[in-house]
Formats: C-alpha cells, sequence, structure tokens
C-alpha cells in the first residue's frame, strides 16, 4: 500500500477503526511512523473530538483488548 493509499484509508476510517489498528497494530506498522504518523494521529486526535465521552468509552470496551484484527 502506498503511503498515498494509506491516507486515503485514514481519512475514511471511523474513530473505531482507527483506535483498533492504533491498538492491535505490530511494532513497528509503517502507519504510525514519520510523517503518516503524524497524520494518523492528527486524524485520531480530529474524529475523537467529534464524540462524547460516553461514546468513546463505549468505542474503547467495543475493541477490547483481546479482539485481533
Amino acid at each position: 500500500m502506498t503511503q498515498k493509499q494509506m491516507k486515503a484509508w485514514i481519512d475514511k476510517a471511523t474513530y473505531e477503526q482507527l483506535m483498533a489498528k492504533w491498538r492491535f497494530a505490530p511494532s513497528g506498522d509503517l502507519f504510525f511512523q514519520g510523517e503518516l504518523g503524524e497524520y494518523y494521529r492528527a486524524k485520531l486526535d480530529e474524529k475523537r473530538k467529534l464524540l462524547s465521552n460516553i461514546e468513546l468509552v463505549k468505542i474503547s470496551k467495543q475493541i477490547g483488548w483481546n479482539n485481533v484484527e
């Protein structure tokens, strides 16, 4: 996947999808390195601000800690 394709995925992903990837990605995942990592974090924060605390907790619980994509 090219960086352009990765950015397109980030843009289309829901907050839940971004958080699941963040939580379960293997160490060294290219989504979280360099400029792309900064872009990922900025989009994650942007989408987080659109949700209430209750929604954020619900999403976190839905993702869990034992799920692997």
